[in-house]
């Protein structure tokens, strides 16, 4: 029978984390598994309770969102530990991306029987984080903007948090000149974003890349270029079914290694946490990460 260590952000959702634990919990002990719960003080924090746990041999759970999943499954990428999601935040992307139940019979029933799955994670390299892993996306452009003004809200949450902070960000945003290198292949392009995803799902269920796929060893590059900014509101709403990728302006690059650069300090992001400017190059880790899913 499996050991687990649940890892919470007590603050997950703008509520406590650990209520979304609790009937999961149950069902975990009822089926004869030991469940360790401890709660995180910060992201850094959270790392060191989740290596912790890895080296007792234990299953490491990240109860919270998608930035809870990304610091903890960032931590774990290229270890034995294996890893499982309580989805407890706003967005849940890369719980989503992994196709995992809401419903807490469900989840406990892939917990505690699912095989570990190998899917792969991303090294994001700047001079602000000269080596981190991370799960879903790196995103560079009006969406970090975005993403900044969402989890700076008290007053909203869930999507409206994002949806607002998205109209912020648009009003507000020139087109950046980017240099992307794709594989040692350069591709100058002008626009709102550039998105290097491993998972297809961010901002709260955006399917910003439909084609991407956890364990393929690849990232899709996803370049949102210049358009009228009504325009970008329309693909912004496009984005909630994946149908943004048939307009001309959206472009999918594909490759093992990116760097993406700007003609100013635009800001990128990923899995909801990161805050840093460019420039930033990101390389896929094939089949780094051991999840339950």
């Amino acid at each position: 029978m499996r050991q687990f260590t649940a890892v919470v952000n007590p603050t997950a959702g703008g509520s406590s984390g650990a209520a979304g634990l609790l009937p999961l919990a149950k069902l975990l002990r009822e089926a004869g598994a030991r469940l360790d719960t401890v709660y995180s003080r910060n992201l850094e924090h959270a790392q060191e309770l989740a290596h912790r746990a890895g080296a007792q041999g234990h299953v490491v759970l990240a109860v919270g969102g998608d930035g809870m999943a990304g610091c903890i499954g960032g931590a774990l990428s290229g270890t034995d530990t294996v890893f499982g999601l309580v989805p407890a935040g706003r967005g849940n992307d890369f719980a989503r991306a992994l196709g995992l139940p809401t419903d807490a019979a469900a989840l406990a029933k892939v917990l505690l029987e699912a095989e570990p799955r190998a899917v792969d994670t991303i090294e994001v390299e700047s001079a602000v984080h000269p080596r981190i892993s991370v799960l879903g996306s790196v995103y560079a452009g009006v969406d970090a903007v975005a993403n900044r003004h969402a989890n700076q809200s008290r007053l909203l949450r869930g999507a409206a948090s994002y949806y607002a902070g998205g109209l912020r960000a648009v009003v507000a945003w020139r087109p950046a000149a980017y240099r992307i290198t794709v594989d040692g292949v350069e591709h100058e392009r002008r626009g709102y974003t550039v998105v290097a995803a491993n998972s297809g799902y961010y901002g709260f269920g955006r399917n910003i890349a439909p084609g991407a796929r956890l364990d393929d060893g690849i990232l899709d590059v996803v370049v949102i270029g210049d358009a009228p900014k009504r325009l970008f509101f329309a693909t912004m709403n496009e984005l909630k079914t994946g149908d943004h990728v048939k307009r001309p302006q959206v472009e999918i690059l594909r490759g093992k290694e990116i760097r993406i650069e700007a003609d100013r300090p635009v800001p990128y992001g990923a899995d909801g946490e990161v805050d840093a400017t460019l420039p930033v190059t990101v390389r896929v880790q094939p089949g780094a990460l051991h999840v339950l899913a």
